[in-house]
């Protein structure tokens, strides 16, 4: 019998489809957005490698926290999720100091209301990681908040859970991925409560996308940092002189096929797995014996 899929929205990357009343399908598209805006450029496999990599983490972070996944679909980029009532927070993790967290100490010795160490420099490692949220715009980009602004949207108790939860997140992939030989700067997770109140990971985990991924080889405080995530791409852009604003320039084949490499490298470096595999038989991704 063939399923009647309904499309409900569509972000920078993903499509949103309804399964039935308790199941949702997310497809992971080649899209890839800088300063928040959709590039007319896309990157061949992009969505795979968000959609593997995510499963990889869910697969292996459950005692940490349930997840939304239900299996993965032979295309590589789709997945079965749970409908969960989403938290109105970006959920971000710093173990350096990086991106938006390192021009807000420049401006105030400050990230999300946290008072940093006097002297860090540019992608410096921070004393113990910290959770520095941020809104969910739906337009525009995400506002750095304090936590007593986040607890007015969530409150007290359930930010604190989202906090020691992100933080344990952050801490097992860190760990996992140092091991790999590569350095986990920051990562963004999203969060939802089930029907039962229990808190839920959602969307993606540990990503290209959601995450800054350095080469631990190369890794020099003092400056921006080789990476393995989209900041290539963001490098690229703001070479341009662009405004940030749509519409966003297209990519040259240099960029384009740089770009894969590093997402595929992330993938393959981080699991263990060879992408070619995973392209062949997804649900590699979930087993949680073996090297990987």
């Amino acid at each position: 019998m063939s399923e009647t899929l309904v499309h409900v929205a569509s972000g920078k990357v993903r499509e949103l489809f309804t399964i039935d009343d308790e199941r949702l399908l997310l497809v992971a598209s080649d899209r890839i957005s800088t300063f928040d805006v959709v590039l007319p450029t896309e990157i061949p496999d992009k969505g795979r490698v968000l959609t593997g990599l995510s499963a990889f983490w869910f697969a292996r972070t459950r005692e940490i926290c349930a997840n939304h996944l239900l299996g993965l679909r032979p295309d590589g980029r789709s997945s079965e999720c749970r409908r969960l009532d989403m938290l109105p927070l970006e959920c971000v993790v710093r173990g350096y100091l990086a991106g938006s967290g390192w021009k807000d100490y420049l401006s105030s010795g400050t990230t999300s209301g946290r008072a940093l160490p006097d002297g860090l420099r540019e992608s410096e490692r921070l004393p113990e990681p910290i959770f520095t949220p941020s809104t969910k715009a739906t337009a525009g980009h995400d506002e750095n908040i304090d936590a007593a602004q986040a607890i007015e949207l969530v409150g007290a108790e359930l930010y604190e859970q989202v906090e020691r939860t992100a933080l344990a997140l952050y801490g097992f992939a860190a760990e996992h991925a140092a091991e790999r030989g590569i350095v986990i700067a920051d990562t963004k997770f999203e969060f939802g409560l089930d029907e039962s109140g229990e808190l839920v990971l959602a969307d993606e985990a540990l990503t290209p996308d959601s995450s800054r991924f350095w080469p631990a080889d190369e890794y020099a405080p003092g400056g921006a940092q080789p990476s393995f995530d989209k900041q290539f791409v963001r490098d690229y852009c703001e070479s341009l002189g662009w405004g940030k604003t749509a519409p966003g320039p297209e990519l040259p084949d240099e960029v384009v096929s740089g770009t894969r490499a590093r997402y595929v490298e992330a993938f393959e470096r981080l699991t263990g797995i060879s992408f070619d595999d995973y392209l062949r038989a997804p649900e590699i991704v979930l087993r949680t014996g073996g090297a990987a």
